[in-house]
């Protein structure tokens, strides 16, 4: 694979000095933006971050420092139709996707660059939200990962009384009619966490984080991305009905999950774990759904406990 330099904003990323981002081209000739970090001296292995929806490479810089720091190196990966990989619409402020198993083109794709920067094994998953619907369905089928991890998985959707109905309505009727490229009800076109005060919000209870995540959009509004389209929600869905029929891999899993997670399912969640003989649910006392991006009270033994869980199942 011939390597193409991408632009990667250390200015915001907080991350390790030497990040670097590369161009990808999947099989269906989608531009994906795919960053890494090297840690000085050998690696325990590398982390493959698979980020949420909305998200983006430089959201995961202080992570990658954390891991670095324990001494593994870490992949990220810029889904299509969002951060700085193609946009799939017209209008750039809505997530898309035609085909929810297309983001395992994404994942292949940056497996292949992985192995073309030689990133040192073994190598582990971190699949956070719609990451971790794909990064499931990746552990299932690639068979590549020596373990995987989970925060706040999309394995399912989580919707008030009211307003479940009316989104399946919306999903597979509105998609149906030919509105599959429009956006929910309710929704909005601007970043959550642009248009979202820090006070009430479902994301985390750091008010240094969601700042943190307020300046990088700021800074690069390229990398903002609003409602999903209703499209991407019929996918999501039928992905997520997919996923809990499966039964659980044998890859050794670790899941957190926060106890006031408002934005996907934790009934979900804790189906698939209790039936999961290889698998860890850790509840997160007060945490939202980012676990990742909570006080450093919370994140550093969150990052201590995934980096244990990959060095207890380490193989070379």
């Amino acid at each position: 694979m011939e390597l193409t330099p991408a632009p990667f904003f250390e200015d915001v990323a907080g991350g390790p000095a030497g990040g670097n981002a590369h161009w990808v081209m999947t099989s269906d000739q989608i531009r994906i933006r795919v960053g890494h970090w090297l840690p000085e001296g050998e690696a325990q292995g590398t982390v493959l971050m698979f980020p949420g929806r909305t998200e983006y490479i430089e959201k995961y810089g202080s992570t990658a420092a954390e891991f670095i720091q324990r001494g593994f190196a870490m992949l990220a990966v810029d889904w299509r139709g969002q951060g700085l990989a193609d946009r799939l619409l017209d209008d750039p402020r809505v997530g898309h996707v035609d085909q929810f198993t297309d983001y395992q083109r994404d994942v292949q794709a940056t497996l292949d660059l992985a192995r073309t920067l030689d990133l040192p094994k073994p190598w582990y998953v971190i699949g956070h939200s719609m990451g971790g619907a794909i990064g499931l369905r990746a552990v299932i089928e690639q068979k590549c990962f020596a373990a995987c991890a989970f925060t706040g998985p999309m394995w399912g959707i989580f919707f008030t009384p009211v307003m479940k109905p009316l989104s399946r309505v919306t999903a597979y009727w509105g998609t149906a009619l030919g509105l599959g490229e429009k956006t929910p009800p309710t929704t909005t076109l601007e970043s959550y966490v642009l248009s979202q005060p820090f006070e009430g919000n479902m994301l985390t209870r750091d008010p240094a984080m969601f700042r943190m995540m307020q300046d990088q959009l700021k800074a690069h509004p390229e990398l903002a991305l609003g409602a999903p389209s209703n499209l991407w929600l019929r996918e999501s869905l039928d992905e997520c009905a997919w996923l809990m029929e499966q039964p659980a891999p044998d890859t050794p899993g670790l899941t957190f999950l926060g106890s006031h997670e408002q934005i996907v399912d934790r009934k979900a969640i804790r189906a698939r774990m209790k039936n999961w003989p290889n698998g860890t649910l850790v509840e997160i006392p007060d945490g939202e759904h980012e676990v990742l991006m909570e006080a450093p009270d919370v994140r550093g033994p969150v990052l201590d406990q995934l980096a244990e869980h990959f060095l207890s199942n380490r193989t070379s």
